[in-house]
């Protein structure tokens, strides 16, 4: 994947703790933990922003060792489960995790465990570097895997789902490129981690700089702590990627006022930024002589489909701009045919070396080829306009029907934080009831009723079909996307 010997005597990682490892170096710790496993095989990867994180993922990927990418934060019970479904023969964890999630787990894996009581018996650590070790597990079956299969990531963070999406080396390398060159990456860039290794787009951040030889940040602080800018002006970051949430915080951050001389860009994706924060960042990029590029992607296409060219950032606010190099997009109706006329709304079909071979949720699924044959029907729905920009108006499924008028939840939610700064909030329901979720520490709403009449002006509907509940906070995974599926729970309609 990565041709680590071509850059052998630049820093290919630098850790917040002042230590750092040249490519060279990088290349004999793949080495010497691929003679370890000796073979092509599944391996749980349990991942931090850490340097022995990012270790581990560079051997396996490099010598043909199968990682699943997993948060190293997961709840025993879910890793448990996981394990009994998947059965790998290595796991990869941090040392000081070893007590409190790998034996637990095996203690919760009634299949996993033997008549032996032996815990020794059953796994053993084979090998251990900074500050990871790799623990050889004894299951008594072992699933084959596709010739084409790279590596496994979740498109759900840490809630423990066995739904994986199947990524080939065609579909990492491809798109490794294709971002290294609209970004215009090489070895001079210093990116620094916001996001979780594990997550779709914190990965990607990596694989695309590690082809050029670039120097990667690797810390597992966050936007909010003093030790991550600490860190950031120390040792000059180029770069950073963000979800929307990142610069909703960013912005409450007053981050315009920073004197961030070495940051060259910033990105945006994992969902749609609202239109005024677009705004916001393109401006600050303009003035200060920096670069915003928003971007699209999801883990069925490895990670990016569409970015919006720093030139366009304030032209073409809201867009999400434009394919990626080697990939095409189109819109379709509901029968299934093209959309060609600008301003109509479709959904959104991308076409790509990077749309992934399909789903596992199950052992037996790794052996399976590509069931997608590189078309991706994303479930977006979205528009084009006449300069072939498009702009994502919102999830194929996240609509509601109120009183026969159909109402998008992610364009109202855009709608409620454009208009309220500092508001955090998540639109949920059913047919006829539209469910308007505040955060309790949300700022500028003296009342909750604000919030409910904002929107009844906006959609001109019955008040009656909106109920505002505030929460203590809106529900997010590990890479700062709503988790709407636990907001069911307040969902309490009787019809």
């Amino acid at each position: 994947m990565w041709d680590l010997q071509k850059f052998s005597e630049n820093i290919a990682l630098t850790d917040e703790f002042g230590k750092s490892i040249r490519y060279s170096k990088l290349q004999q710790e793949n080495e010497k933990l691929y003679s370890v496993i000796g073979r092509r095989c599944l391996v749980f990867s349990m991942c931090q922003n850490s340097l022995g994180s990012i270790i581990g993922y560079t051997a396996f990927v490099n010598n043909g060792v199968v990682p699943v990418l997993l948060s190293a934060e997961m709840e025993t019970e879910l890793l448990a489960n996981l394990l009994g479904l998947y059965k790998p023969p290595y796991i990869w964890l941090p040392e000081a995790l070893y007590e409190s999630i790998f034996k637990l787990s095996l203690d919760n894996n009634s299949e996993y465990n033997t008549q032996d009581d032996d815990q020794s018996s059953i796994a053993e650590i084979v090998y251990q570097a900074h500050d990871y070790i790799l623990v050889k597990t004894n299951y008594d079956v072992e699933y084959p895997l596709n010739d084409d299969l790279c590596l496994l990531l979740t498109t759900s963070g840490s809630t423990g789902s066995p739904k994986f999406v199947r990524q080939s080396y065609t579909n990492v390398r491809s798109n490794a490129e294709a971002i290294a060159e609209y970004l215009a990456l090489d070895s001079t860039e210093k990116p620094i981690t916001t996001l979780p290794m594990n997550y779709t787009y914190g990965l990607s951040i990596i694989n695309s700089h590690l082809l050029v030889g670039a120097e990667i940040l690797v810390t597992d602080k966050g936007l909010m702590q003093k030790e991550f800018w600490n860190f950031f002006k120390e040792v000059g970051a180029t770069s950073f990627g963000g979800v929307p949430y990142t610069y909703e915080m960013l912005d409450k951050l007053r981050f315009y006022r920073m004197d961030l001389p070495s940051l060259r860009y910033m990105t945006q994706a994992g969902g749609k930024i609202t239109t005024e924060l677009h705004s916001k960042f393109a401006d600050y990029a303009e003035k200060s002589d920096k670069k915003f590029i928003v971007m699209y992607g999801q883990c069925e296409a490895t990670a990016r489909m569409g970015y919006l060219p720093a030139e366009y950032a304030v032209s073409k606010c809201g867009s999400m701009g434009i394919a990626i190099p080697g990939g095409r997009f189109h819109l379709i109706d509901e029968s299934g045919e093209e959309i060609t006329a600008p301003d109509t709304t479709g959904e959104l079909v991308y076409e790509g070396p990077n749309v992934t071979l399909g789903y596992a949720e199950k052992g037996e699924d790794l052996a399976l080829g590509d069931e997608r044959g590189g078309v991706l029907h994303t479930g977006d729905m979205a528009q084009s306009d006449a300069d072939g920009f498009y702009y994502i108006v919102g999830r194929k499924k996240r609509f509601l029907k109120i009183y026969g008028n159909r109402v998008n939840l992610d364009e109202t939610e855009r709608l409620i934080k454009g208009h309220f700064e500092g508001v955090d909030v998540a639109c949920g329901g059913v047919d006829d009831h539209m469910y308007l979720f505040l955060a309790a520490s949300s700022e500028a709403l003296e009342s909750s009723e604000d919030l409910k009449s904002f929107v009844v002006a906006k959609t001109k509907l019955n008040p009656a079909a909106f109920k505002v509940v505030v929460i203590d906070e809106i529900p997010k995974n590990d890479s700062g996307k709503t988790l709407y599926k636990a907001l069911e729970v307040y969902y309490n309609v009787t019809k």
